[in-house]
């Protein structure tokens, strides 16, 4: 009775005609189903609001069906004609879930209907329909496999998609309806590696797995010289291996010696998309999703040169912080890979140790990768380690402890005896379990050298009368018996002892004890002859067939008759043959040819749906497939004039090279002719195009634009040298003017945070290269234009002053402070800051402080922003004055030198359209109202780039145009200089140990083996004080990042003929990764 009317409020509410109602039963309805309860009864209520105005309603109509429309197939094929009216409604939202609910009815009749909406919504306007299309297609393939062949051509479609929303999809829908066409992926394979970043979390996971498994097929194994030099190499024997082999080893070696050759005569070459894959997964190591960064390092582990591998250790170890689950997949891969690549994960190795509050399972893992990461220069802190395990009180813990020591003993010669009787010793324990798992791991380590141990073993014997646990007393007899000519005192005497409890005992001890008495008889039947008897009459009658069988078995065999057949001669040599020790290997020896990361790797048995990963090939197959006609992606809009066809034509042509032009051989081969070429051909081409660009393909081809910038900006680095010296006097005689037009206007500006990592990839590696291309020319220029720059700037700041006093109501005073520190002028100023923070602490530093700090003025760099062809006679640079930003403390003082090239004049500087990463904020600097032709102006902006080297994107705007740019930070200008004394150093340093650690050792640069240079690059690289030292082998450097305020501190010991080593400590360990290689770069070069 209540069942029937357990409802009805909610299908009256469904039935009225107020919207307001029926929502408010769907939500009620939703949340019903969100918890779990059983809303089945209401279908035929629901079914009739699918036809309902109201888009709300609709969308939760289609969430409820969604859910039910399997079981409930009838009603809901009454309401299919709903549905494909719903497939044409303009609102996507709408479109999408009609054929989620169409593709959830699981009949066969309603195929043909399924496969003509899936087709429709794979050429649908929005991109989230045709990701729902994707969607639907695993689904329809399983209620109708015959389907496939047209739902190939429906993937393959997809595959050519070009948004991100589509990509995880249709790659899942391809993994589950055909992962054997490889060919499908061809055409598409540089697309999704640079769609790869923008993709979401789980797509981003198939993606890569699929990738991992193409990449297998089409490119040469990496490794493959070092595989083969290695085989060629080793030459070990197997561990059982004995001198029969030998013919079979010179064949071998004839063999190896042939490889090295082909090896040598064969050099192997990176094909570069295979470069691709590898370069554009490397950001997603520091994804906050731990399954993406699994996939990216198994993708690593299975694809990239063995020099490589090493950068996903961190990425490993970072998982292990996140939840036990997530802990026990990464640890079981981590021990996978530690057998093959120990190397990599020694750096981290104190990560590996275990905490009392872990769960068993990965106390037991740590303890294998902890194992396998074992080598004679750290099995001393691995073993003191082990030996605080012992005392645990998780007696499965350690048991596994135990193994893993009997492990270290016979990986390591070294260490065999220091374990044997660091065992010896936990034979005294109280615990039963440990003394018993001891006994286990002793007998198999015995088994390498018995003669040594005779003491050891009669220490054994005494065990028998308190060890109880049945395993550790049959080891004991076992061990008792085979070398009973070691003691052969005791050996009788453990028989008897045994004789007497023999019926009370555990199987698997009866056993032994037969065997023990077997043995004896053989090599002293003298005093054991009665007594193997007496056992051998015992087990005729035990319960247990194995023992009767067994006792049946030794009796003929050892004890001679008239009957016994010819096998009693040789009783002695079966029973006493010599056995070959057990080898102790890793359960995780042989599952790397699972694919890492993976269902079936994690449960060491092949899975359901499982794709195995291929073999490398032997001969790579042709590149060529991957490479796709740019005509057909040139747009629409490229209708315009002839040279912005040849423009946009030109930037077409690198399309899927975001960062060096790596895609293929023509088109590496096309940019660096570019950039050789110069700079006058082909930048007079672009002059021109860019001149006459009308309003519409300006917002067309923002992006073009942008690239196109981007490839100018390493040709004219070259140039920008020589023109520097020009620069310098213009910009003396115009900083007066600069500085009026400077104050005149700010204007806040909005911005948004919005992600452009295209954008952000381009400029980060277009930056880099360019930076190590130009550093050292640059700083020789800047040294020759000091002497120049050093004596106008006090006459532009008295002028200031009285600006100051008219203009004060427009302006901040916050605002106006940093005006006065343009890049050309004031270095006096700049020098006088830092000496009033050095001459704190120069009475406690060495001489050397004060050149330390200042250094860095005579070698700012400064950066290119906007070139003067591409800014249309407007060129900027910037660099970073590494003066503190007054109205923002945590923000980086940017001072940008805007120089009008053109004719005529520019008018309007200012900032617009700010793109930033989230979290970052930007101060703008206030607009120049006037930039004369011929003149330069300077002005300072801020941004806080949250302690990270993401580019600040924005608009660079006059009263004409608008220039796509953009401003990336070194490593080094993220922090401000901080000083400590030795003490506090120390103090510091000792609290960021262990992850927070990196420590590299280099070769110094010849130029580079005194003190002052070694702190003139440094600080050079990194905006950091030097910190007094006693030693005159140490340069200490400290600083803090300027977003939030953590710790770097950086150590240069230097040793002898050139060696050093770098140690940086920072709280935040990606700082202190880039940092590292900064500086290694800064002293090496």
């Amino acid at each position: 009775m209540f069942s029937s009317h357990r409802h009805d409020d909610l299908k009256e509410m469904l039935d009225s005609n107020k919207d307001s109602l029926k929502l408010e039963a769907m939500k009620r309805i939703v949340a019903m189903i969100a918890r779990g309860k059983n809303a089945s009864d209401l279908f035929p209520a629901v079914v009739k609001n699918v036809a309902c105005k109201n888009i709300e309603v609709k969308k939760l109509v289609y969430v409820y069906l969604v859910r039910y429309a399997e079981e409930q197939q009838d009603l809901a094929l009454l309401s299919i004609s709903t549905f494909q009216r719903g497939l044409k409604d303009p609102n996507q939202l709408i479109r999408a879930s009609a054929l989620r609910v169409l593709s959830s009815i699981r009949v066969t009749i309603i195929v043909p209907i399924m496969m003509l909406a899936i087709k429709e919504a794979a050429s649908d306007m929005s991109p989230y329909v045709r990701k729902t299309a994707a969607h639907a297609i695993p689904k329809l393939y399983s209620l109708d496999p015959e389907q496939k062949d047209q739902l190939i051509e429906v993937i393959e479609k997809l595959l050519a998609d070009k948004t991100t929303l589509v990509a995880g999809s249709v790659v899942m829908a391809f993994e589950e309806v055909c992962p054997e066409r490889i060919d499908l992926i061809h055409k598409n394979y540089r697309k999704l590696c640079n769609l790869l970043i923008d993709v979401e979390e789980w797509g981003q996971v198939v993606i890569i797995n699929m990738l991992t498994r193409y990449a297998r097929t089409q490119f040469l194994n990496p490794n493959i010289n070092e595989s083969l030099l290695e085989e060629g190499g080793s030459g070990d024997k197997t561990f059982y291996g004995s001198d029969e082999d030998e013919d079979e080893d010179e064949e071998e070696k004839e063999k190896k010696a042939e490889v090295a050759a082909m090896a040598k005569r064969k050099p192997y070459v990176m094909d570069p998309d295979h470069r691709l894959l590898l370069r554009n997964t490397k950001p997603l190591l520091q994804s906050r999703n731990a399954a993406v960064v699994m996939a990216v390092a198994q993708l690593y582990f299975h694809l990239a040169p063995k020099a490589e591998v090493g950068v996903i250790a961190k990425a490993l170890v970072r998982l292990l912080r996140s939840h036990s689950e997530v802990q026990y997949v990464v640890l079981q891969n981590v021990a996978t890979m530690s057998i093959k690549r120990r190397g990599m994960f020694e750096p981290y190795l104190k990560s590996f140790y275990i905490r009392s509050t872990d769960p068993t399972q990965i106390k037991v893992l740590k303890l294998e990768v902890l194992t396998n990461l074992a080598n004679e220069t750290n099995i001393s802190t691995i073993l003191r380690e082990f030996q605080t395990y012992i005392k645990s009180m998780d007696k499965d813990f350690v048991a596994a402890t135990i193994q893993a020591i009997g492990r270290c003993a016979t990986n390591i010669s070294e260490v065999r005896d220091t374990c044997l009787n660091g065992l010896v010793q936990l034979l005294s324990n109280r615990d039963e379990l440990v003394v018993a798992e001891s006994v286990v791991v002793i007998k198999k380590l015995l088994q390498m050298q018995p003669e040594k141990h005779s003491d050891i073993i009669k220490h054994m014997a005494k065990l028998t009368d308190n060890i109880q646990v049945p395993m550790a007393r049959a080891s004991i007899l076992w061990l008792i018996g085979e070398y009973c000519e070691h003691v052969p005192k005791i050996a009788p005497d453990v028989l008897r002892k045994m004789a007497k409890s023999f019926t009370n005992e555990e199987d698997i001890v009866k056993l032994q004890i037969i065997n023990l008495a077997a043995k004896l008889y053989l090599t002293n039947s003298k005093q054991t002859k009665l007594l193997t008897q007496y056992v051998l009459n015992l087990a005729k009658y035990d319960q247990n067939y194995d023992i009767r069988d067994r006792a049946r078995f030794i009796r003929q065999l050892i004890v001679p008759t008239e009957k016994s057949g010819a096998l009693s001669k040789y009783a002695k040599k079966l029973f006493l043959a010599l056995k070959p020790a057990p080898v102790l290997e890793s359960p995780f020896k042989d599952r790397d040819h699972f694919q890492l990361g993976s269902l079936s790797h994690l449960l060491n048995a092949k899975a359901g749906g499982y794709q195995e990963l291929p073999d490398w090939p032997e001969a790579a197959p042709d590149p060529s497939v991957r490479n796709v006609e740019v005509k057909e992606s040139v747009p629409e809009w490229t209708k315009c004039s002839s040279r912005e066809k040849r423009k946009e034509k030109k930037v077409e042509k690198p399309f899927y090279t975001d960062s060096e032009g790596e895609s293929g051989p023509t088109e590496s081969a096309d940019s660096e002719s570019d950039s050789a070429t110069g700079s006058e051909s082909s930048s007079g081409s672009e002059e021109s195009g860019s001149g006459s660009e009308s309003e519409e393909s300006k917002e067309a081809s923002e992006s073009e634009e942008e690239e196109e910038e981007e490839e100018e900006e390493e040709k004219k680095k070259k140039k920008k040298d020589l023109k520097k010296p020009v620069q310098e006097s213009e910009s003396e005689q115009s900083s007066e003017e600069e500085e009026r037009k400077h104050q005149r206007k700010s204007k806040p500006r909005k911005s948004e945070s919005e992600s452009e990592s295209d954008e952000d990839e381009e400029s980060e590696s277009e930056s880099s290269q360019s930076e190590s291309e130009d550093s050292e020319s640059e700083a020789e220029v800047k040294k020759k234009k000091k002497p120049a720059e050093s004596k106008p700037p006090p006459k532009p700041v008295k002028k200031e002053s009285k600006k100051e006093k008219k203009e004060m109501s427009l302006l901040d005073l916050d605002d106006f402070e940093p005006a006065p520190s343009p890049q050309v002028t004031p270095v006096n100023t700049f020098l006088s800051n830092s000496l009033v923070t050095d001459l704190e602490g120069l009475s406690l530093s060495d001489s050397v402080l004060s050149p330390a700090t200042i250094a860095p003025s005579s070698t700012l760099k400064s950066y290119e922003l906007l070139h003067r062809i591409t800014g249309e006679g407007l060129s900027v640079e910037y660099c970073f004055s590494r003066q503190p930003f007054s109205p923002d403390a945590n923000m980086v003082a940017v001072q940008m030198q805007f120089t009008n090239n053109a004719s005529s004049d520019t008018k309007n500087l200012h900032i617009e359209d700010v793109k930033l990463q989230s979290g970052m904020r930007v101060k703008e600097f206030p607009e120049i109202e006037l930039l004369p032709a011929g003149e330069t102006a300077t002005a300072v902006m801020g941004i806080d780039f949250c302690d990270s080297t993401q580019a600040a994107n924005f608009q660079l705007c006059t009263h004409t145009r608008k220039f796509f740019v953009s401003i990336q930070p070194p490593v080094g200008e993220l922090m401000r200089p901080v000083f400590l004394t030795e003490n506090e150093f120390k103090k510091e340093q000792g609290q960021l140990m262990g992850m927070n650690e990196i420590t590299e050792k280099l070769t110094l640069d010849v130029k580079c083996r005194n003190e002052h240079t070694i702190v003139q690059r440094v600080t050079t690289a990194a905006n950091l004080s030097r910190v007094p030292c006693g030693s005159d082998k140490e340069c200490r450097f400290a600083g803090r990042t300027v977003t939030s305020g953590s710790l770097v501190l950086v150590t240069v010991a230097t040793k002898e003929e050139g060696a050093a080593q770098l140690t940086v400590n920072c709280e935040k360990m990606v700082i202190g990764t880039m940092l590292v290689k900064d500086i290694l770069q800064a002293l090496t070069q």
